[in-house]
C-alpha cells in the first residue's frame, strides 16, 4: 500500500492509502486501531462493514474518479455493487461532509 494526497474538486483534503492488491483490499479498514484519513480500494464496486466497530463514509467512484454515489456504511451493513463504479473510497464518518465530497465530485490522487 502506498500513501498519497487525496484531492476533492481540486482541493487537497487528506492522505489516502491505496489498497490495490488482494491482501490490502481484504484488510481494508478491518482491525485497525487507528483508521487512515482515507482508503481507496481498487478494483472494487461494493463494500461491507463486517467486524467494523464504527460507521464509515463510503463513495463509489468511476474509472476516471468521479463520485457516482456516497453514503454512510454502518457496522455490519453491506452495499450492493454500483453501476459504473470501479473503486471505493472509505473514510471515517464525517470526512465527506468536511471535504465537500458528494455525488458528482471529482477526486484526484497526487503522488500516485
Amino acid at each position: 500500500m502506498s500513501q498519497i494526497q487525496l484531492l476533492v474538486d481540486d482541493r487537497t483534503v487528506a492522505e489516502v492509502v491505496v489498497a490495490d492488491t488482494v491482501l490490502t483490499r481484504a484488510r481494508g479498514m478491518l482491525f485497525r486501531r487507528v483508521l487512515p484519513e482515507a482508503l481507496l480500494l481498487r478494483p472494487c464496486s461494493s463494500v461491507h462493514g463486517a467486524w467494523m466497530r464504527v460507521p464509515l463514509d463510503v463513495a463509489f467512484l468511476t474509472a476516471d474518479l468521479r463520485v457516482v454515489h456516497a453514503r454512510v456504511l454502518r457496522p455490519w451493513a453491506m452495499t450492493m455493487p454500483r453501476s459504473g463504479a470501479t473503486q471505493v473510497l472509505e473514510a471515517p464518518v464525517g470526512s465527506f461532509a468536511r471535504w465537500g465530497l458528494r455525488a458528482g465530485s471529482r477526486v484526484a490522487l497526487d503522488g500516485a
